[in-house]
């Protein structure tokens, strides 16, 4: 296959993260903002937002070229809309054209027609081709580096996210030496893109096997969670459930063995805050600094960088987490005290695990009325309830494919620990207490390792 060479002015299709392609231009990037180190890749603005984005060359494609493929697979309003404004945009450029070629100085000479490829002095018309329904995202306390601002030749301001893994090849890495512990589902991903970015690391997972190609790749061994503990400045940790989180700190060689006055310690498990509440005593009273960042994602967004990270406990240890969050997550938001991360994080999975429920219901009902899945989908991925997730949890389901990307058993936990933070503050979960009968009916349908979509074969069997 030919190489296709791209350069600035060029109209594209942008792959972005876990986002599907999106239409854009090649443009300058502003002088600020350095180029990734060791990869071939171009700076693009794309069409109906207000993104920018440094996008590797394997993932860029020629506009035209490619257009009606796109156009088959990606669905949405905002996907037509970003379309409808290439197509406006190539039309106001062929007028600019026609007119500059019907035009001539006194001596009858025609002026240099500009080419159809778009210019940087045309940038002022993408501005304007946001959705204004749009609203600016907001947290409760960001780290001060997640939005960037970056002013334009044209004068106009756009907001960067500047954690994106697409463009945070500008990341300083920290010079703290990290550690590690956990090589599941979502830890494979934060390391790889920890190790991406520059970082030191230093790894450990219970089946030390998982640690061969992150070795390769340049990370660190350490034989015990109390040694990557007592190696490291930061050590974080990412496992399954509240009792693993107990025993990789309190069990033996475990975390509190390693941890001396001022060493870090960040817990990124879903977990209970009676949990971390005890992680954060034990790990304080040995002079350690605590910090709890669940991630809400999947093994995709986590191998893409693009977790949501929810911090809470030492706002100091957050800070010096700054580049590592920037590099694993596409933004992080500080929640106060210790466990006000879990609670959150909890509360997000038990809605995420009710409404995956939702779905399977709906789907099993259509099918059982004799209705189309593929037109209930349809339907579905056009109204407002539209998101990746509801599609890609669909297509698994309809294509028969539960490959985890986020495990039904964990889903399962969570609800559970909802449930049980509902009943210690007196509130009623109804919802959530139906859904989890539905998952604890497909893990005795042996789904739990499968992912959460498996819920589906709750209704079916």
């Amino acid at each position: 296959m030919a190489t296709v060479h791209l350069r600035i002015g060029d109209l594209v299709w942008g792959k972005l993260g876990r986002y599907p392609p999106w239409p854009g231009k090649i443009v300058s990037p502003p002088k600020d903002l350095k180029k990734p180190r060791g990869k071939k890749c171009h700076f693009v603005k794309f069409f109906g937002t207000e993104d920018h984005a440094w996008i590797k060359v394997e993932q860029l494609k020629p506009y035209h070229a490619h257009k009606e493929e796109m156009i088959k697979i990606n669905k949405g309003k905002r996907f037509q809309q970003a379309v409808d404004a290439v197509e406006d945009f190539l039309k106001k450029a062929k007028g600019k054209e026609q007119n500059s070629d019907g035009k001539g100085d006194s001596k009858g000479k025609k002026t240099p027609s500009k080419p159809l490829k778009i210019l940087e002095e045309d940038d002022e018309d993408l501005s304007a081709l946001k959705d204004p329904s749009e609203k600016p995202a907001s947290s409760m306390e960001p780290i001060s580096k997640r939005l960037k601002i970056i002013e334009e030749d044209t004068g106009s301001t756009s907001i960067q996210a500047a954690d994106s893994t697409a463009i945070n090849g500008s990341i300083t890495p920290t010079d703290k030496r990290i550690g590690f512990l956990g090589l599941g589902l979502m830890g494979s991903g934060i390391v790889s893109n920890l190790l991406k970015m520059g970082h030191v690391v230093t790894v450990w997972n219970r089946t030390a096997e998982k640690c061969d190609l992150f070795i390769q790749e340049g990370a660190r061994l350490g034989r015990t969670p109390a040694e990557v503990a007592s190696m490291c400045d930061i050590t974080f940790s990412c496992v399954s459930d509240p009792k693993a989180a107990r025993d990789l700190v309190l069990g033996p060689s475990g975390v509190l063995q390693g941890i001396r006055p001022g060493k870090c310690y960040v817990e990124m498990s879903t977990v209970d805050p009676e949990t971390i509440t005890e992680l954060s005593q034990v790990i304080t009273s040995r002079g350690g600094r605590f910090l709890e960042a669940p991630v809400a994602g999947s093994q995709q967004l986590s191998n893409d960088g693009m977790l949501v990270i929810l911090a809470a406990g030492d706002r100091t240890v957050y800070e010096d987490c700054s580049s590592c969050f920037q590099a694993m997550g596409k933004t992080s938001f500080f929640l106060g005290e210790a466990g006000n991360a879990a609670r959150m994080m909890l509360i997000l999975n038990m809605v995420q695990g009710s409404f995956m429920a939702t779905i399977a219901e709906g789907l099993t009902l259509a099918q059982a009325t004799g209705q189309s899945q593929q037109t209930f989908l349809d339907i579905l991925c056009q109204g407002q309830m539209a998101s990746t997730f509801v599609d890609q949890k669909c297509q698994n389901i309809l294509q028969g494919n539960f490959k985890p990307d986020y495990y039904l058993k964990h889903i399962q936990k969570d609800l559970r620990l909802a449930i049980s933070m509902g009943d210690m503050a007196n509130h009623p979960t109804p919802m959530a207490a139906a859904a989890n009968e539905v998952y604890k009916r497909a893990k005795a349908l042996d789904q739990s390792d499968n992912d959460i979509s498996a819920v589906y074969r709750a209704y079916i069997h």
